[in-house]
């Protein structure tokens, strides 16, 4: 099974466009769209395990130029 979870991203200002770009070609994200609102970026992503997903938070998409928060919300099956 696949640990699914979506990531909000609050950026610097004038970058959320190119921080959505960027995300869409790390490996385990399936959707990035920049939005308005609280969060200026919305990443729907994958992984294999709890700890996949953690790693690909903090190594891969909180390392990205012009991220300034995330907060990670995994899918639950009810």
């Amino acid at each position: 099974m696949v640990v699914q979870a979506y990531i909000l991203i609050q950026t610097d200002v004038g970058k959320a466009a190119d921080v959505a770009k960027a995300i869409a070609q790390v490996k385990g994200v399936t959707l990035a769209e920049d939005v308005t609102g609280p969060y200026d970026v919305i990443v729907r992503a994958e992984a294999r395990n709890v700890d996949e997903l953690g790693k690909l938070v903090v190594s891969k998409v909180q390392n990205l130029d012009g991220i300034t928060r995330t907060l990670t919300c995994p899918v639950v099956h009810i």
